[in-house]
């Protein structure tokens, strides 16, 4: 695995992290991304644009750093450190390796309308999407005659 790889490998964990609050991996990986988040973390207690500039090279998404500099900055306000906690919970089955599951320390509220779990729940938000832009544009040229 290559050093690129591995950085946005780890970039997708915390940025998992900050969206659902909890996630499930081995605990070496764990151990790396929650480094990485509680860098993330205390950089959102600054609260300034150049560190938000920063957490958005490194999350790549508007959402996570969103979430991260409005409602988990909020929660850690008082804390100094220790931020996230490697659990660990057992060996997976087939290759045996050690499991974790790396969570922020605050629990945060997770919106579940935001974050479909299932594939059909992905294409059934997709589909009513669509179908409110149809009548969207039926409104709009029934309103233009």
């Amino acid at each position: 695995m290559t050093a690129t790889h591995r950085n946005a490998m780890l970039a997708g964990m915390v940025r998992s992290l900050f969206e659902s609050g909890r996630i499930t991996t081995t605990v070496p990986r764990a151990k790396a991304a929650a480094r990485i988040a509680e860098k993330m973390v205390t950089l959102a207690k600054k609260n300034t644009l150049a560190a938000r500039r920063e957490a958005k090279s490194v999350l790549q998404c508007d959402r996570a750093v969103k979430k991260l500099f409005q409602e988990i900055r909020d929660k850690n306000e008082k804390r100094v450190g220790g931020y996230t906690r490697v659990l660990r919970a057992g060996f997976r089955t087939g290759d045996g390796a050690p499991m974790a599951i790396l969570e922020l320390v605050e629990k945060i509220t997770v919106d579940v309308k935001e974050t479909p779990k299932t594939i059909k729940e992905k294409i059934s938000a997709f589909k009513k999407k669509q179908e409110s832009a149809k009548e969207d544009k039926k409104e709009e040229a029934a309103a233009k005659k």
